[in-house]
């Protein structure tokens, strides 16, 4: 999918098909080739589809931040001329997607959240105390999947390359930092779009309960499980995840 990237301005983003706009958010560790699967299928079903690339390591320290990246966000929907988009993330994009959704409900017509930060996570740690030890890295990109060999060794050295990065590992600790200051528990029940939810059981990252208690606080919201799935149900069961939502969509007349 990166052949299909391109620049415009401040922007690096994919873009197919024509529809009602979906906008892909990714999440901290997340490449953008993680959504490949659902990129070509709901282009190729009636649905323009633009994931951007979100400035995670190209801020300034200091504005590394949920805010600052729904601020992003806004932009790059500005320079889309796009009024209202449906927002799909996983991880922090889906932390993202509900920051944003607060701040400017006008622009948001349905949120799709998976494996989705914003209550609470097991992530990494605090810190990266092993960062340079390779295994435990692998590990711990292995615990994100129920599959470990989805995290292929190409993965595993990219986790790897970020974690060992000075830089990178301080933007993606200020991040994390971030998504904790801006838990959005309380905001959740004045957020009325349509929210699908779409969740692997075995997430152990945003584990089950975690679905669960959005579903609770999220007014108009529908709640989806995929057996045998981690953390990323759109990279580790592609198919079903985009079954899932495409039929929710539809039964929406979204």
């Amino acid at each position: 999918m990166t052949d299909q990237l391109k620049t415009e301005g401040d922007f690096t983003y994919a873009e197919a098909g024509e529809g009602p706009a979906i906008i892909v958010l990714h999440g901290l560790m997340g490449a953008l080739s993680n959504f490949g699967a659902t990129f070509t299928h709901f282009s190729n079903n009636g649905y323009k589809v633009l994931i951007p690339e979100l400035p995670l390591y190209s801020l300034p320290l200091i504005k590394t931040n949920v805010k600052n990246l729904a601020s992003y966000l806004k932009n790059f929907l500005e320079f889309k001329k796009i009024d209202s988009a449906i927002l799909l993330g996983n991880s922090l994009g889906g932390h993202i997607a509900l920051y944003f959704t607060k701040h400017y409900p006008e622009k948001v017509n349905t949120i799709v959240l998976t494996g989705s930060s914003g209550l609470y996570e097991k992530a990494m740690g605090d810190s990266f105390p092993k960062r340079g030890n390779y295994e435990y890295i692998e590990n711990k990109t292995k615990e994100v999947f129920y599959d470990p060999k989805i995290a292929t060794k190409e993965l595993v050295d990219d986790v790897y390359a970020t974690v060992n990065d000075r830089m990178k590992a301080l933007k993606t600790l200020s991040i994390a930092k971030s998504a904790i200051r801006h838990n959005m528990k309380n905001d959740l029940p004045e957020m009325t779009q349509p929210t699908c939810l779409i969740w692997g059981k075995q997430d152990g990252v945003t584990p089950p309960e975690v679905a669960i208690d959005f579903h609770k606080l999220l007014p108009n919201s529908d709640l989806f499980w995929i057996d045998k799935c981690g953390h990323a149900a759109m990279m580790e069961r592609p198919e079903e995840f985009n079954q899932i939502l495409h039929d929710w969509l539809k039964s929406r007349n979204i």
